[in-house]
């Protein structure tokens, strides 16, 4: 966990590192993913989606030593006040994702293109999954929507107080840059 403290009249600013101990069902190292933030019923929890990690050492043989495949499209949901962690199967969810945008708004997050080793493709996707913190056990569900971007490794910032967002850069193919 990283905080910030901001103290004084100089605005000195602290910025503190915290490892939080999760219990449950944990998931593996990766990268490429993206964390998120939801709030839903008076309560905040991280969605963590996506992903890519080193070959499972059991599969790994001289030729594939350093190969990478996607993580499972499983969503993990943290509770940070807790510890707890959950992972999630969803069937809209059903490639590994990489380097996708991720927006998050209330109790959504939005899933924007992203690239897949299996099918080593980038295509226009666009899936709101919405995270109900219900007392005992969150609901999750998902729901693919018509538009979305062909799009992978690229970044969002939101603009002002209303929903609104840029997405800058990334990549349409492996040679196509996007910078609209």
């Amino acid at each position: 966990l990283l905080t910030m403290d901001s103290r004084g009249c100089n605005r000195k600013l602290t910025v503190r590192c915290k490892e939080k101990e999760l219990v449950a069902e944990v998931p593996g190292a990766r990268y490429g993913h993206t964390m998120s933030m939801v709030q839903s019923r008076g309560k905040t929890a991280c969605v963590l989606f996506g992903g890519r990690s080193y070959m499972p050492a059991g599969e790994r043989t001289t030729e594939s030593w350093n190969s990478v495949v996607d993580c499972p499209s499983q969503v993990f949901l943290f509770d940070l006040e807790f510890g707890c962690s959950s992972a999630h199967t969803l069937p809209e969810l059903h490639d590994g994702q990489s380097f996708h945008v991720a927006l998050s708004r209330e109790d959504c997050v939005y899933f924007i293109g992203g690239h897949s080793l299996t099918s080593d493709s980038r295509p226009p996707r666009l899936f709101r999954l919405r995270v109900e913190l219900l007392q005992g056990s969150p609901l999750l569900s998902c729901e693919t929507l018509d538009t979305g971007l062909s799009i992978s490794s690229a970044i969002v910032t939101r603009t002002g107080p209303s929903h609104k967002y840029i997405i800058l850069g990334g990549y349409q193919s492996d040679s196509q840059k996007r910078m609209e």
